[in-house]
């Protein structure tokens, strides 16, 4: 069966067991109003109006009934009546009304019934609940959800579900689940002292701590390097900006319920930048420009704030002020094919140094509304397709899909555990430079429109962070990880050893300390394998007086008298090809 068929079959088991779990719940409460039960990726939810908050126990309730349902072997029946009809069969369900008057004139109204349940529904589901399998389910979790998602509706009662084709599956995605929660980048961040968040900052900002900052140092130096040797500068630019050069830019008026409220100051509104696109701008505004000084890549780790609603921050993935690792092309027309294909070789290049190797592209054309010329549109989106295909990437194209103001590649990578994480974007802009009146003199002697291309790597560090944490489940390879070697003496008679090593491996550029704490060396190595320390060098007396070590390696996997310099050379030689352990 083909993959569409796959997903297509699976959605309508899924949404038929939505309708399934309804009746249940129905059975349980006659009086309650239901809402909307969709399929939903892994699974479906139902919304219900209930008499009473639901507990994890009524889940197992509502199971049970559902088993008996399934195993009744009811069809499932489409039925088209007239809007008047429907009214008279949702009369004491509110939402179902509401839903009723909003379907538009030209459009039919269908039911779907199931046993003793009739739901609005457009379908499909399946031909009949023989094709549900009671033991290829299972109910999830209990949440609150507004009505329609809007804060001043009702808050309503979701039940969340998964359903499978067999009980194989429904195994396998379990165990996939246990893998996510073993990998939640929250729970390491915390085991391995790496990060917090706290309320005395306002939510969605970051602290990060020392082991969680050595990660960053790293991430950073090896950017800044990447960037230079590709032929990019640095600049720095402020956090804040008067409210005319947000107006100018547009934010104010696509995006201010995005960004932090404006600060009075000197008689101006400022506010805090919600992208560094503008500042980058003005430093090119700053002084006349020919076509012999472009292209500029100008880079910047710039931190930006967006005002997240609270109930969407997540961890690292979703914060509200996060730092960008930013990149603007400047560039004239004839370079911007050569251009393109070299910024996408250059995320490729980033994102493989990372460990990703799964990487799919999405190209976005232009959309109905756009600003900006048609030639120039369909120039960029073809240089965008032809960069893609000369990297033999596969990918899909959003027709249509596309911002207003430009056509994007947007770079996608599989985690260890197969999950997709969107990281690197490449995207025109044709409506900044107008608005900004950004020029060059061409050859010609004529000022002309530069191209202006935003490109990010690795999205933002947090975000990114947060990825990398669950990638690698916290096991970072030696390049990355916050502390390499552990230096561990089996005995107080070898702290001063254990002291001049651990300034030897600092000396080679190593990030190392010496446990030279009370707890026996089993305690040690315990500790330091909780930590996930790649290296943990062992010393006791044929180690010292050989100049050698015995190293335990993260995996549990031991070597004893290696020669100190050839395990120096090797560790070097690790974190020189970015390889994990």
């Amino acid at each position: 069966m083909a993959k569409e068929e796959v997903g297509e079959r699976l959605s309508k088991i899924r949404h038929s067991m939505s309708h399934v779990m309804a009746e249940a719940v129905l059975e349980m409460f006659p009086t309650a109003q239901i809402a909307i039960g969709p399929s939903i990726e892994n699974g479906f939810y139902y919304d219900f109006d209930l008499p009473r908050q639901l507990v994890t126990d009524d889940l197992e309730e509502i199971t049970n009934r559902m088993r008996a349902i399934i195993a009744e072997n009811k069809p499932f029946v489409r039925t088209v009546v007239s809007r008047e009809e429907a009214k008279k069969i949702f009369a004491d369900q509110s939402y179902k009304l509401e839903l009723i008057n909003a379907i538009p004139e030209d459009e039919e109204v269908t039911l779907y019934s199931v046993g003793k349940f009739t739901d609005l529904c457009r379908g499909p589901h399946v031909e009949s609940s023989k094709e549900l399998k009671g033991d290829a389910f299972k109910l999830m979790s209990i949440a609150g959800a507004y009505w329609r998602g809007k804060e001043t509706n009702p808050m309503l009662t979701r039940i969340y579900g998964t359903a499978w084709t067999n009980a194989k599956e429904l195994r396998l995605y379990m165990q996939h689940l246990e893998d996510v929660e073993k990998r939640d980048h929250r729970k390491l961040g915390k085991d391995l002292d790496l990060f917090s968040l706290h309320e005395e900052a306002g939510a969605g900002l970051v602290y990060w701590h020392p082991m969680g900052a050595r990660i960053r140092q790293a991430i950073e130096s090896f950017w800044r390097d990447e960037h230079y040797a590709n032929g990019y500068e640095m600049v720095y630019t402020p956090h804040i900006g008067k409210s005319w050069l947000w107006e100018t830019s547009g934010h104010l008026g696509f995006y201010k319920e995005g960004m932090y409220p404006p600060m009075e100051l000197d008689n101006s509104d400022y506010y805090a930048k919600p992208m560094n696109c503008p500042f980058h701008i003005m430093i090119y505004n700053n002084s006349k420009h020919s076509y012999r000084d472009l292209p500029f890549r100008w880079a910047e780790l710039g931190t930006v704030y967006r005002y997240e609603k609270a109930g969407a921050m997540h961890g690292l993935m979703r914060v509200r002020g996060f730092t960008q690792d930013d990149a603007h092309l400047f560039v004239t027309p004839d370079q911007m094919q050569e251009e393109i294909r070299e910024v996408l070789r250059f995320s490729l290049h980033m994102l493989h140094s990372f460990g990703f190797t799964e990487i799919n592209a999405y190209l976005s054309t232009m959309p109905e509304k756009a600003v900006g010329d048609p030639q120039r549109w369909a120039d960029a989106t073809e240089a965008l397709r032809e960069a893609i295909e000369a990297e033999g990437l596969s990918y899909e194209v959003d027709e249509g899909g596309g911002a207003f103001y430009g056509p994007k590649i947007d770079l996608k990578i599989k985690d260890a555990i197969g999950r997709e994480w969107q990281l690197s974007t490449v995207q025109f802009d044709f409506n900044e430079p107008e608005r900004f009146d950004m020029t060059f003199v061409d050859r010609d002697g004529v000022e002309k429109r530069p191209y202006m291309i935003h490109r990010a790597l690795l999205g933002s560090l947090e975000r990114f962070f947060g990825v990398l944490i669950e990638h690698y489940a916290g096991s970072f390879p030696p390049w990355l990880a916050p502390e390499q070697i552990k230096v561990i003496p089996v005995g107080e008679n070898f702290f001063d050893y254990a002291k001049q090593l651990e300034k030897r491996f600092r000396k080679e550029g190593f990030r190392v300390s010496a446990d030279l704490g009370d707890d026996r060396m089993n305690a040690k190595i315990r500790n330091a394998q909780k930590l996930k320390i790649p290296y943990m060098v062992i010393l006791g007396d044929r180690e010292q007086e050989n100049d050698q070590v015995s190293v335990r390696y993260r995996s549990g996997k031991q070597e004893n008298g290696l020669d100190t310099d050839a395990f120096i050379a090797s560790v070097k030689e690790k974190i020189a090809s970015k390889e994990q352990l």
